[in-house]
């Protein structure tokens, strides 16, 4: 039976199955898996990200702007909607597959606004 998101255990649940699914993909595969070295690292800075975004107890200390418009310029401004798109399925599917609930659904669309943000600023960013 599915629950809610309630705990960082969750969450890192949340974020572990999700970047499984995006290194597999591809299409975003790529991106990550040619990026992100230490993976156990990356998920717990992601988990304490999500959480402090979900439950507002925690610090997130990082630049994911910063750390996105890098990755589009290393891959020569390559990062288009479709991307995002495909990103904002997988995180939409990896909740739907573990919870249900007020955070899920918080965590849904916390996600669609980050994803049209970081889009946007990317693409501000190449100066076009």
């Amino acid at each position: 039976m599915k629950t809610d998101l309630k705990t960082r255990n969750d969450v890192y649940l949340l974020v572990s199955s999700f970047y499984d699914k995006v290194r597999a993909d591809l299409i975003l595969g790529p991106f990550f898996n040619d990026v992100i070295k230490d993976w156990d690292a990356h998920i717990d800075r992601l988990t304490t990200f999500w959480e402090a975004s979900l439950f507002l107890k925690t610090k997130y200390k990082g630049n994911p702007l910063e750390t996105h418009i890098k990755v589009d310029a290393d891959n020569n401004n390559s990062i288009t909607e479709k991307h995002f798109g495909l990103w904002l399925n997988l995180w939409l599917q990896t909740i739907d597959e573990h919870f249900v609930g007020d955070y899920a659904e918080n965590a849904k669309r916390r996600a669609r606004k980050m994803g049209s943000f970081l889009y946007l600023k990317i693409f501000e960013a190449r100066g076009l």
